[in-house]
């Protein structure tokens, strides 16, 4: 099954990089397993997503959760209505592209503020929600303490903001993804005997000035990072595999073993 389904969105900490090295990690007989499930507890910008359901065509279903509610929103509009959000996004682009950047930046500071009322039905959300990330500085999602989005705006030349082939493409990948929004733990009751998780958790900063995991108002700080080490052996006593990319402490720290400490008894 080759669709071209990618990204939709940029995302701190998108895993694209190390595909690769998640591959080598997996099973070895994984594509020769029958009716997997797969599981992915922090979604974020879904690159392993998109690229492990069109590698192994086994996995019968997907199984994403997220914390922010305008990213699994994105996911459901996609899923669910992409041609009514491909409308909106063209109607956006024809209005943006042909302003100065002074236009382009009140423009902007409108729709964040539009986007930061949370009364929007979930068309116009998304739209907007893809529209400030490809139109923002870095292309960030940042949220304050209250969840609203308070990234600058930055100065792009020629962003793409409806990319149609990518969003269809995406829908037709999504028909078979169950989309949660919440906690973590709330993924193991969709689990099976052949059910297998990847956790891409927001990282432990390697510095106090490194620290960047603001992606939604609750923050994931040592205290979660200890509970999703408990979360994984809960899911290893249940006989289920997991993979889990974070921060590599030691790179800055030898000395550092707090993830040695956190999964020291995990198989």
């Amino acid at each position: 099954m080759i669709i071209n389904a990618k990204p939709f969105v940029k995302w701190v900490g998108g895993k694209t990089q190390l595909i690769k090295s998640i591959e080598e990690y997996l099973p070895k007989n994984f594509h020769k397993r029958k009716d997997v499930t797969y599981i992915e507890p922090f979604v974020g910008g879904r690159a392993v997503l998109f690229w492990i359901l069109q590698q192994y065509p086994n996995i019968e279903k997907a199984v994403i959760n997220d914390i922010n509610p305008d990213l699994t929103k994105a996911y459901l509009t996609i899923r669910e209505t992409p041609s009514k959000l491909v409308q909106e996004l063209m109607n956006i682009q024809n209005e943006y592209l042909p302003l100065n950047e002074k236009e382009r930046k009140k423009y902007y500071l409108n729709k964040r503020e539009r986007f930061n009322t949370k009364k929007l039905n979930d068309v116009e959300n998304t739209s907007l929600f893809i529209f400030l990330n490809r139109t923002c500085f870095n292309g960030l999602y940042r949220v304050n303490s209250k969840g609203k989005f308070n990234v600058p705006f930055g100065s792009y030349s020629n962003p793409k903001i409806c990319d149609s082939e990518t969003i269809f493409a995406d829908s037709k990948l999504l028909q078979k993804v169950e989309i949660l929004t919440g906690d973590f733990e709330k993924t193991l009751q969709y689990a099976d005997k052949n059910s297998f998780f990847y956790f891409d958790p927001p990282y432990k900063p390697l510095s106090e000035t490194s620290s960047f995991n603001s992606y939604a108002k609750e923050g994931f700080n040592d205290s979660e990072q200890v509970r999703l080490s408990n979360f994984c052996k809960k899911i290893d006593l249940l006989g289920h595999e997991f993979i889990l990319s974070n921060s590599d402490l030691k790179s800055k720290n030898p000395d550092d073993d707090f993830f040695e400490n956190l999964y020291n008894n995990v198989a």
